[in-house]
């Protein structure tokens, strides 16, 4: 294929948008810092300014669509923007789960194997049908997207390095289960809800007898940042039309080369007719 004829093929692509709408109503993770704008200057020249709208904005890395980096959790990791381009964009697929789980279900390897083609070195994204409880939506329900929301089960992070991932994307708050995280302690009676139901599906072992905390408190980020298998959250946008398909995916974090984490706007590309 020459250059003229991958212009015209590129013309032709379907362009799906993964991203959640960002809002200073667009809720961080539990405990972080919001999205906060305000103008320093307008069109007027109002607030000191003249001929031009200008704005700061205030926030932390963790609202809405965003790339946890390794530095998040891995203090000799790489920041954001030290990631060469290359590792954000590539082949991958979408796997949705989400008439499989419900409130803290887990999910396994064997699972999203079922549903559509993984490979080694793929990005994955992981549909559980939780984005549809994000801020904008009409079944809004921000307790239910951080705190209720399913997560991977014991065997997830060892298969997903044997998969030499590329990275991994969710379309919930967190890439862990809420219930490995500080959630469990800020919820303490949403966690004795979990591990009730925990116990009817696996015959009746208790929370830290499946995930003992030493081993498994925010063991995708602990365990898999060092390894450089990051992963981005709440995934959103146009998800549900790519349900089970292959596409090229691309994420694209701001290149701070200080960030531990940053906001994103991720894409999937897909050829005409698909």
């Amino acid at each position: 294929m020459n250059t003229e004829e991958f212009l015209k093929f590129m013309d032709e692509v379907k362009v799906y948008d993964l991203t959640m709408r960002l809002s200073i109503h667009t809720p961080p993770w539990p405990s972080y810092m919001p999205l906060g704008i305000q103008y320093f200057k307008r069109l007027a020249g109002a607030h000191i300014g003249q001929g031009a709208n200008g704005q700061i904005i205030t926030t932390s890395n963790h609202v809405g669509t965003h790339m946890d980096g390794e530095i998040h959790f891995h203090a000799s990791g790489r920041a954001i923007g030290q990631v060469p381009l290359n590792e954000w964009i590539g082949q991958g697929v979408v796997v949705d789960i989400s008439d499989e789980v419900d409130d803290y279900d887990l999910y396994s390897p064997e699972m999203l194997m079922s549903k559509a083609e993984i490979k080694k070195g793929d990005i994955l994204i992981i549909n559980t049908g939780y984005h549809k409880y994000g801020w904008d939506k009409k079944g809004s329900d921000e307790l239910r997207y951080f705190v209720k929301h399913p997560g991977p089960g014991p065997d997830f992070h060892k298969w997903a390095l044997e998969m030499k991932l590329k990275w991994i994307g969710v379309d919930c708050g967190s890439a862990d289960h809420p219930m490995n995280t500080m959630i469990r302690k800020w919820h303490p009676g949403l966690f004795i809800e979990a591990e009730n139901k925990l116990k009817e599906k696996y015959n009746g072992k208790s929370w830290d007898e499946v995930f003992p905390q030493d081993e498994y408190y925010q063991v995708m980020h602990l365990k898999l940042f060092p390894k450089k298998l990051v992963h981005a959250e709440c995934v959103d946008g146009e998800i549900d039309k790519l349900n089970n398909k292959r596409a090229w995916i691309g994420c694209f974090p701001l290149r701070g080369i200080e960030l531990e984490s940053a906001m994103c706007r991720m894409v999937a590309f897909m050829p005409p007719g698909n």
